[in-house]
């Protein structure tokens, strides 16, 4: 049904949910992560994939994450990524309770996930979950002038790095740039 839809479509416990489209400042965020991201991996085994590639959790669950890093090369599907290291998700006022509850939940029991990183669009902040040693999982908060590691590909972007082209049109109207101090 999804490939031949005008209109993507997540599946979560039986249910399909229509999509809405995102916004400008979405889109830059996401593209900015993923243009790093995507630089990052150059020729390397991993694979980075935007909002059009399809997540399958096991038949629970299939989302469009917003940037995807995929390292595994056993994973061979065309039309869904299984075992991703990395899902990046950013925060839209439609879906936000989604990412930070129902979508962390079912991320976590991904086995190959390392880092399950949360960008908020209207607030330089981010919520790095991320898998230690012995499958625990912990959190960060970064705000601020703070580094983001990742850890497929390795590299830690600034946050400044992931809101570029966007907080100076915020500060030339005079708005301000909310901020957390981790």
């Amino acid at each position: 049904m999804e490939e031949a839809s005008s209109t993507k479509h997540e599946y979560v416990a039986g249910e399909v949910y229509a999509l809405a489209g995102a916004t400008a400042r979405h889109n830059r965020i996401a593209g900015n992560i993923f243009a790093r991201l995507w630089n990052a991996v150059g020729d390397g085994p991993c694979r980075v994939y935007t909002s059009d590639m399809r997540l399958r959790i096991a038949n629970d669950a299939v989302y469009y994450p917003d940037v995807q890093v995929v390292c595994d090369a056993a994973e061979t599907e065309h039309l869904f990524t299984t075992n991703p290291c990395v899902v990046v998700e950013v925060l839209s006022p439609s879906t936000s309770s989604i990412d930070l509850r129902e979508k962390l939940l079912l991320y976590h029991r991904i086995a190959s996930l390392r880092a399950y990183i949360i960008v908020f669009q209207d607030q330089r902040r981010v919520i790095r979950h991320y898998r230690a040693e012995k499958n625990a999982w912990f959190v960060a908060l970064h705000g601020a002038d703070s580094q983001v590691p990742f850890p497929c590909p390795e590299l830690e972007l600034t946050l400044a790095e992931i809101y570029q082209g966007l907080d100076q049109s915020k500060r030339s109207r005079g708005e301000s740039v909310g901020a957390i101090r981790p």
